[in-house]
């Protein structure tokens, strides 16, 4: 029996709406990417990160939405989240393919939030400041099963027995695969990196319109309580987009972006403004710098292939080692980097700086004025290299306001 047959048969009783097969199609799309949209407008950006603050109105929307399309607790989600933040890449993630492994996370993420979600402390520790209004308490909290129900018999209605329970499956299995599978997975296993931040994410594509602008995932965790998600000129967050429309309407307020670099003319020596600003913007800092690590390479490599070919061949496969953090490499490999790095000192160099810069916002204890002065001094070294990209590096560094 075909498809049509199928539709056809008098016990599958037809709906509202009698729609052929791509109409049904784009209406199942629109409807989980309303809840794309509620869960990186609500349960992302507002309610795990307090980016922004949302009016009642489409706040009760998302909520009952969420309700109905996937059953889940506000307070588990938003727990889990910041757990997955505070712990990012360590044994205590939820989920992280770092320790879990990629196909784990892909193909069983669900299971893990789940598992998770019975877990107290969590749910105690890292669930504060999300609803705990009598709606909450008393239905959406309670009653998880009862939503999707619901959603199931209004899809039935809407499209009739079999196009309904169609749609109603691809909205049941669509957070648990993009958002438990594939950010929580793709995004720390596989795409490129705007800022080196300390944990494995990645952005997955520059445009963000089927996840909601969660596909730039490196972006979030550099900035995570950023209400936007784009940051390079090429990037684009269709979250945002509905964030601004819903602030026109006045039924959002964002709270925090990214901060933009600004620059001035180069002081003659770091003060306490400029180490204001390298704490501020240490993510584009470090963007830029990778730049001048690369720049020093491609420089080493081609003055080793003219007068070292063997030390050359050995340099050429540091190239995906460069913008790792040497702490997070294992025994054998941080002795591998160490060994190829010792055929070039200006190499060696610029990359051992890069982790004496990083001390200077890691070194919590230190007072403003330790770290005015070893912020002076990393700068008259890097100057005193000889290295043009380092002390061109060095040179911007002085003009961030």
């Amino acid at each position: 029996m075909t498809l049509l047959e199928l539709r056809g048969h008098p016990f599958l009783f037809s709906g509202v709406f009698d729609l052929d097969w791509w109409q049904l199609a784009l209406v199942a799309l629109a409807l989980t990417h309303v809840t794309i949209a509620a869960v990186t407008i609500f349960l992302h950006r507002h309610q795990a990160h307090r980016a922004l603050e949302l009016h009642a109105l489409p706040s009760y929307f998302f909520r009952i939405w969420l309700w109905m399309t996937t059953g889940m607790v506000t307070k588990e989600w938003a727990a889990i989240h910041r757990k997955h933040h505070a712990k990012c890449e360590a044994v205590e993630d939820p989920h992280s393919p770092q320790i879990h492994g990629i196909s784990r996370i892909l193909w069983g993420g669900v299971e893990l939030y789940v598992k998770e979600s019975y877990n107290k402390e969590t749910l105690e520790r890292y669930g504060h400041g999300t609803p705990c209004d009598w709606l909450e308490r008393n239905l959406l909290g309670r009653f998880t099963v009862l939503g999707p129900v619901l959603m199931g018999v209004i899809d039935v209605c809407l499209f009739g027995l079999f196009s309904g329970l169609l749609v109603l499956v691809a909205q049941l299995v669509w957070i648990p695969f993009w958002a438990a599978g594939v950010i929580n997975g793709i995004g720390h296993f596989w795409g490129y990196r705007t800022f080196d931040s300390l944990d494995a994410s990645t952005n997955i594509v520059p445009w963000g319109i089927l996840i909601g602008g969660e596909e730039l995932h490196n972006n979030h965790h550099a900035f995570a309580t950023s209400a936007k998600l784009s940051n390079k000129w090429y990037e684009f967050d269709i979250g945002w987009g509905y964030i601004r429309a819903l602030e026109v309407l006045r039924l959002a307020e964002v709270k925090r972006v990214a901060p933009t670099p600004r620059f001035t003319a180069a002081k003659a020596v770091c003060d306490h403004e400029t180490l204001q600003a390298v704490l501020t913007h240490r993510y584009d800092i470090l963007a830029t710098y990778a730049k001048s690590l690369k720049a020093t390479y491609a420089q080493e490599l081609g003055r080793l292939r003219r007068f070292s070919p063997s030390d050359a061949l050995m340099l050429q496969g540091l190239r995906r080692w460069l913008h790792r953090d040497d702490r997070k490499l294992a025994e054998a490999e941080r002795e591998k980097l160490e060994a190829v790095l010792a055929v070039s000192k200006p190499l060696q160099t610029v990359y051992n700086m890069r982790k004496e810069l990083m001390v200077v916002w890691e070194r919590s204890s230190a007072t403003r004025e330790q770290l005015v002065k070893q912020l002076q001094d990393w700068c008259h070294r890097a100057e005193a290299s000889g290295i043009t990209p380092l002390i061109e590096f060095s040179q911007r560094l002085r003009s961030y306001a």
